[in-house]
């Protein structure tokens, strides 16, 4: 028999019986992905994890707390043996041999009837590889062709989705690797790209030849694209029939003008929809190291954009009532209204010593963190020469982080050096 390779069959079981018979981690693999195609499944063992147990409690698995007995296979159309009893696999198998019945076995391939392969599903299509009992390089052959799938990279540019709309693509905090697959494959269907300066730059060189790249840069301070012009270029490009994406640093949502955008293309009767990004004001500062909450020391965060200082007449921000919040305060746009933010916070009763962490090009070959407190915020950056684009984090969480910066003072610690309960 192993002189013949296994014939490839894409089986229908939604509706059917399945049986599985162990209930350990082997099956606790194997049943999430059986419900997944509407399988109806039994498990027969003594014990089974709590993940299963769990799959039970909700209705979705049949549990006979027992060991197997063949007259469990009656009806099934599909069994995987799976318990960690070589004997007790081969009454499995055995009993599936003489109803006909095709039967997996996990602790010996020669020994089954059926393999089971390494499986992915993506754009409505269902990989599965069969590696001659090489699991491992069955995954990772799949792995390969899902990520080409999801990247866009496999399918012919003719049969990617070309339907006409805008798709608002959130690109992180600026690494490639930290975009989201959603996000990769929309740029690879794309027939215009919108982007901004802090969208992901060396995605940009993968993209088609016949994409048309449209920058939309704003510069802190400078050159700056207006967000009407934007507005206008996404919805002209889409009415003309194109696919279009604006790309963008961070998420759509957050300080990005995403929405609106979805209003632009809403009130032209432009479809749109939407792919979220990594949040520059959570993941630079994980990146860096810095947790924006900690147990017993922030039960808070709150992202302020800071690209108007205090006072000014059009700045929608209470700094009184952010002072006086013990949590941790995450700044964006704020590199050249950090020294007056910092004197409002003092003002408004937040400790000179509150300590300070500025993440400055964050997942950037160029990233560095730049410390500092309230009271020396305004030195530092100079100093420093920080320039934008910085996150900066102020609270006792940058404390935690680098203990060894703030008189060494370790995780748990309050304010006063003395230790929580």
């Amino acid at each position: 028999m192993d002189d013949f390779p296994p014939y490839p069959s894409g089986l229908i079981l939604a509706g059917r019986r399945v049986v599985v018979a162990g209930g350990g981690h082997v099956a606790q693999r194997r049943v999430p992905a059986l419900l997944a195609v509407g399988a109806v499944v039994t498990v027969v063992s003594p014990v089974v994890t709590p993940a299963i147990e769990g799959l039970v409690g909700a209705g979705e698995v049949t549990w006979h707390e027992r060991g197997f007995e063949a007259t469990d296979l009656d009806g099934a159309w599909y069994v995987i043996a799976a318990t960690d009893d070589r004997a007790a696999n081969e009454l499995v198998s055995q009993a599936a041999e003489e109803r006909r019945i095709f039967c997996v076995r996990a602790d010996d391939a020669t020994r089954a009837t059926a393999w089971t392969p390494a499986v992915g599903r993506e754009a409505g299509v269902t990989v599965a590889v069969l590696g001659n009992r090489e699991p491992r390089r069955s995954a990772a052959v799949r792995d390969e062709i899902l990520e080409g799938l999801r990247e866009g990279t496999i399918v012919a540019r003719h049969q990617r989705d070309r339907s006409a709309g805008v798709v608002l693509v959130g690109g992180g905090p600026g690494h490639p690797d930290l975009m989201t697959v959603a996000g990769r494959k929309a740029l690879m269907e794309a027939d215009v790209v919108v982007a901004d300066r802090l969208a992901p730059r060396e995605l940009l060189s993968e993209l088609p030849a016949d994409v048309e790249l449209i920058d939309v840069a704003k510069l802190p301070r400078g050159r700056s694209a207006l967000q009407e012009e934007i507005n206008r270029v996404i919805v002209e490009r889409a009415l003309a029939g194109k696919r279009v994406v604006r790309f963008k640093g961070g998420d759509n949502f957050v300080f990005g003008r995403g929405y609106e955008e979805v209003l632009a293309c809403r009130e032209a009767g432009v479809p749109v929809t939407v792919i979220p990004g990594l949040s520059s004001p959570i993941a630079v500062p994980g990146i860096a190291g810095i947790p924006v909450t900690h147990r017993g020391i922030a039960h808070e965060f709150t992202v302020i954009s800071g690209h108007l200082p205090p006072g000014h007449p059009e700045s929608q921000v209470v700094w009184d009532a952010v002072a006086r919040l013990n949590g941790t305060v995450v700044l964006m746009m704020a590199v050249q209204n950090a020294p007056a933010i910092a004197e409002a916070l003092v003002a408004g009763g937040r400790a000179a010593s509150t300590p300070v962490g500025v993440v400055c090009d964050g997942t950037m070959p160029g990233e560095r963190t730049v410390l500092a407190t309230l009271g020396t915020l305004a030195h530092e950056l100079e100093a420093q020469a920080v320039k934008a684009p910085a996150i900066i984090v102020v609270g006792e969480v940058v404390a935690v982080a680098h203990p060894e910066a703030f008189g060494g003072r370790a995780a748990g610690e309050a304010r006063t050096g003395v230790p929580r309960p």
